[in-house]
């Protein structure tokens, strides 16, 4: 299997990608952001639309829509959180530019915006070149890192916002940067496990270390692995059987863990 470029691309790509979305992941699901996350997936569809109708390039759709959007969500918030009338707006705005640019692709004369559309909404993990996998690791590892370095002024300003406040952690700033963060995560795991798909990548790995564990070093931890095992596994599965679409196997992996985990959880308790 690994005698193939593109398969050790896509485990270079997929190992780092799914790194961050389980460190970014836990934060999301912690801090109960899920529909930003949610939102911020169909930006990057929206932007990745875009990019192909203008004729760009479609990481430019992606990461400046999506950051952009994360910004705008942020300075409606308050404290720099997406709140949920912030993330209606969103969703409101982005169907509607979603409707007129499909709109614009159908009367396109060229089938490759139709491509490009359909490998941002499923993912294209193995399509990914030696360059564009080296990049997707190196961005996922950043975004990774930046969560850990800021990971004690963020895991306080979750927990208890006005305790951060008091003790002079710019609540607002640390907000406004991991919607940031979140959105680079977003854009740059797109093209891999699809708009359609990724936040299951983000949530159900960090819903199950919290199903496993309330110490949040293990629970960062246990979801970045999970997260990792996931992909591995489903990447293995889609090149064993050929008609099982690579988004497809890591995320019921994914989703398996979560479950297996909740019924551990249930066992525990009884």
């Amino acid at each position: 299997m690994f005698a193939h470029d593109f398969v050790r691309n896509a485990y270079l790509a997929g190992t780092f990608i799914a790194l961050a979305c389980g460190v970014v992941g836990w934060f999301v699901v912690l801090r109960g952001q899920l529909f930003a996350g949610d939102a911020l997936t169909h930006v990057a569809f929206v932007g990745a639309i875009g990019a192909a109708v203008l004729g760009v390039d479609e990481l430019v759709g992606l990461f400046v829509l999506t950051l952009a959007v994360a910004a705008g969500m942020a300075a409606l918030g308050q404290r720099g959180q997406a709140d949920d009338a912030a993330v209606g707006i969103v969703f409101a705005w982005i169907l509607g530019v979603g409707v007129l640019l499909l709109a614009v692709l159908a009367t396109s004369a060229s089938g490759g915006t139709g491509v490009a559309a359909a490998s941002t909404l499923f993912g294209s993990i193995y399509s990914l070149s030696a360059g564009g996998s080296r990049l997707a690791a190196a961005i996922a590892v950043a975004a990774a890192l930046a969560v850990l370095i800021g990971l004690r002024p963020l895991l306080l300003i979750t927990l208890d916002i006005d305790v951060a406040a008091a003790r002079g952690i710019p609540a607002r700033a640390v907000g406004v940067g991991f919607l940031a963060l979140l959105a680079v995560v977003t854009a740059e795991s797109t093209q891999a496990v699809g708009a359609l798909l990724l936040l299951g990548l983000m949530a159900a790995p960090a819903g199950a270390a919290q199903r496993l564990t309330a110490n949040p070093y293990r629970g960062l931890a246990l979801s970045a692995l999970l997260a990792v095992l996931a992909t591995w596994g489903g990447l293995a599965l889609s090149y064993q059987i050929g008609s099982l679409p690579p988004s497809s196997a890591i995320i019921g992996l994914a989703g398996a863990a979560y479950g297996a985990a909740t019924l551990l959880a249930r066992r525990r308790r009884n």
